[in-house]
């Protein structure tokens, strides 16, 4: 008996020439949102669609809940929600008939979907507005439409490809409390008296696997793998990750911004150099961060720059990210 939801070996998917997916491999345990997390064509699509069976690998193998996705696939997709990232419903019905669909070629009868329907629909905050086509719904309600239609059949994984791509800040952090909370809720956690009672009802143990280019949404994880060129580059924890780079970044902010990035990577100890909205982020050798902290403001004077502060700084995901892409990895 596994422990793991989710067991992917060694997938291999490739178009042409182009190797979108390179020798992937997964384990992901009941209870854990897990965060494929890369910038576009790094494979992150492809290999959501591996392990729903909708593509089949060129080589490799995947298990989800047991069932062998090559082999069993109806099994498994029977265990499996998926959200895409471009808005699926069907915009001329209403959200509670886009559920319905979704719901009958699944095999639900009215006596299961119904009920279930509007439990999510409350747990989601559309139950105001079933009777509203999905046409005329605004980005965010779309997304919790496409969620809901993806758990009317109480999935164990849930896959949400990029689903918060092109929406406003506000929106990205209400989904994600909605994420947040359905692994919550579908776990062992206990909950106030009446909350979430009907979503959690036979769904011990979901799983939500993520895809994302935002590394803000990546911290929210339990673990992530960074993906590059169709492979896992890195896999961790954010905490572990971030530790990778501990004590090797520094924060600069000054004026001109371009004098002080062009002498910050002029200096021998400096690895690289990013912009952070109005300040730069400085990855120094390992070792080094004391020693390019005490010449730096001094060398920046002295190319005619202004440092307002110069400080050490904890690595954020970012920092990590663009430190492993630093390292070729084969396309």
């Amino acid at each position: 008996m596994t422990d793991y939801l989710v067991q992917a070996t060694d997938l291999h998917k490739h178009f042409g020439g182009t190797r979108a997916v390179n020798g992937v491999s997964l384990k992901i345990k009941s209870g854990e949102i897990y965060g494929l997390v890369g910038s576009d064509g790094a494979g992150k699509t492809t290999t959501m669609r591996l392990l729903v069976g909708a593509l089949k690998p060129h080589r490799g193998a995947i298990e989800v809940c047991g069932y062998d996705v090559l082999k069993q696939t109806e099994q498994a997709r029977s265990a499996i929600g998926y959200l895409s990232q471009r808005f699926s419903m069907y915009e001329d019905l209403t959200v509670l008939e886009n559920i319905r669909f979704f719901a009958e070629v699944r095999g639900l009868s009215s006596s299961e979907w119904l009920p279930r329907s509007m439990e999510i629909l409350e747990f989601v905050g559309l139950e105001k507005f079933k009777d509203r086509r999905a046409g005329q719904l605004s980005g965010g309600m779309r997304q919790k439409l496409g969620l809901a239609s993806a758990l009317v059949t109480r999935p164990r994984l849930l896959l949400l490809d990029e689903p918060t791509t092109g929406v406003d800040p506000v929106t990205r952090q209400d989904f994600w409390q909605l994420v947040i909370r359905l692994v919550s809720t579908l776990s062992s956690t206990p909950l106030p008296a009446g909350e979430g009672q009907g979503v959690r009802e036979k769904s011990e143990g979901v799983s939500v696997i993520i895809s994302t280019p935002y590394m803000d949404e990546a911290s929210r994880c339990h673990r992530v793998g960074f993906m590059k060129n169709g492979q896992i580059i890195a896999e961790d924890t954010p905490s572990n990750l971030r530790a990778r780079l501990n004590g090797r970044v520094l924060e600069l902010r000054g004026s001109p911004l371009g004098t002080l990035r062009h002498v910050a990577h002029s200096d021998a100890d400096v690895e690289d150099v990013q912009a952070f909205g109005d300040r730069l982020h400085i990855r120094v050798s390992e070792g080094k961060s004391q020693a390019v902290l005490k010449r730096l403001k001094t060398e920046i004077e002295q190319a005619g720059g202004h440092v307002d502060e110069l400080r050490s700084v904890p690595p954020v995901l970012e920092d990590v990210f663009i430190a492993l892409s630093d390292h070729e990895y084969p396309a």
